[in-house]
């Protein structure tokens, strides 16, 4: 890691360096830099931090043992197991040592925010843009004030490319992750009722996603969904008008003039850039239309960093799903829409129209949806309805708050379907012709699971990533 001593490290985060007999803080460079003490190898680095359930520093001995450079640390060891750099906080080192090696890096970053979308997003334009560059890009869930930084990190001297996706749900977080990051380039995915526990309503959501551009320098380009409401009415980010892809607005910068659903499968599509003039036919294999919006976002970002047609096709069709996003499994006796690492209305709603794309029975399982705060009844009851109004064959709501998505849907119901709406019964195994059905719990769902589904069945199973919905997705692939 260039100019990475112990000593710039030090520096870096306020730190003072202790244990240093042989003089290794000014002389050599760090290999990494870790939190897990589990990643340590020969000359990488560990930040010991003190967290809710392990204690990081108890690690100190072991990673010295592997190899480690140097420790990071709030407080020192008893014994000179070897340097170590004390700092107050390890949590703010970690920022500070993430932003000091952003300053070095001469990769072009690419910040990636949004309300929905974040992660498929994410994927699609750093597997397009690796048909040209060697990309470096978060890794699972390494979205937040910790995860980011540590995906800095991981980049190396000859990355062209870092894609950082930035996830908040806090109102300052993104600015303090933006002056870390000092993206070159932003994508916003949507704007949408998500974290409005904290965040208030959708303009507090777009002013908190909005405030990526804090770090960024006049200039720098922006790409919004103008078919977003919000984001459309963003006419200017630093000093020039953002560039604009949408399905819904054949005006915008980058639109698709034609499109053809080929259910689960995928979707095959036109984009067209009104940027370059280029005409792109591309084959998404993710299935759902919101996926042509990632596509879109994916065809923009590659044009501005030089790619040509043939290289954005080819990278379109090599995004694959990730577990948790809308990952299709197929199972030995099911057909699984894996769509449990998180959720909200609009992505409880995409969900669903995903599952309608099936031509098996089709059956939704949705859970609770977290951080909505006092609207969350409403909200709940919105999806449902929404649920309600599909062709799904059996909708099925978990959680305490999902009763009142169960109450929405039996709402929304026709006429006819109301008889055979059912709210769990502790004996009830006969589940034939039930359209609704309402589980208090997981564990109580999980009891009836067998009775409620049929073989060749298209299951969707979507909630917030709380609800542990991916214990269901394990019983369903072994089943």
């Amino acid at each position: 890691m260039k100019d990475m001593t112990l000593k710039a490290i030090a520096d870096a985060c306020d730190g003072t360096v202790y244990y240093d007999d042989k003089n290794i803080a000014t002389e050599t460079e760090a290999t990494g830099v870790y939190l897990d003490s589990r990643k340590i190898t020969e000359g990488s680095v560990f930040i010991a931090t003190v967290g809710e359930r392990v204690d990081g520093h108890s690690f100190i001995e072991s990673v010295f043992k592997a190899g480690a450079l140097g420790v990071i640390c709030e407080k020192l060891p008893d014994k000179p197991y070897g340097p170590c750099i004390l700092v107050k906080d390890s949590f703010k080192a970690l920022k500070d040592v993430a932003s000091y090696y952003r300053s070095k890096l001469t990769c072009k970053v690419i910040g990636i925010t949004g309300s929905v979308g974040k992660t498929s997003t994410k994927e699609f334009i750093a597997t397009v843009l690796s048909e040209k560059y060697k990309v470096c890009k978060t890794i699972g869930n390494f979205n937040n004030e910790v995860g980011m930084p540590l995906t800095i990190l991981s980049a190396r001297e000859d990355d062209e490319v870092l894609v950082l996706e930035m996830g908040i749900n806090h109102f300052g977080e993104m600015e303090r992750m933006s002056a870390i990051a000092r993206p070159d380039m932003a994508v916003i995915t949507n704007i949408a009722n998500c974290h409005i526990e904290f965040l208030g309503d959708r303009d507090g959501v777009l002013k908190a996603k909005t405030a990526i551009f804090t770090g960024m320098k006049e200039g720098s380009h922006v790409f919004l969904n103008c078919d977003d409401d919000k984001l459309s009415t963003v006419s200017e980010a630093l000093g020039l008008r953002p560039v604009f892809y949408g399905i819904k607005n054949k005006q915008s910068d980058y639109y698709v003039r034609e499109y053809m659903t080929r259910g689960l499968l995928g979707t095959d599509a036109v984009i067209v850039s009104r940027v370059t003039g280029d005409t792109i036919p591309v084959s998404i294999k993710l299935p759902g239309e919101h996926m042509l919006y990632n596509a879109l976002a994916s065809a923009a970002v590659a044009e501005s960093l030089d790619l040509d047609p043939d290289q954005i096709q080819a990278g379109i069709c090599k995004v694959a799903a990730t577990a948790g996003r809308g990952h299709i499994i197929q199972g030995n006796n099911y057909t699984i829409i894996d769509d449990c690492y998180n959720a909200n209305p609009s992505a409880m709603k995409s969900a669903l129209k995903l599952l309608s794309l099936s031509d098996t029975r089709k059956v939704a399982i949705l859970g609770d949806m977290y951080e909505l705060g006092d609207n969350a009844k409403a909200l709940h009851r919105e999806v449902g309805e929404a649920a309600g109004n599909t062709d799904i064959d059996v909708i099925i709501c978990v959680g305490e708050l999902s009763e009142a998505m169960y109450e929405g849907a039996h709402e929304a119901l026709p006429a006819g379907d109301k008889e055979a709406v059912s709210v769990n019964e502790e004996d009830r195994t006969d589940y034939t012709g039930v359209r609704l059905i309402y589980f208090a719990s997981k564990d109580m769902l999980k009891s009836k699971l067998p009775h409620v589904l049929h073989k060749g069945d298209s299951v969707l199973i979507k909630a917030s990533h709380g609800m542990g919905f991916d214990e269901i997705v394990n019983i369903l692939k072994d089943a």
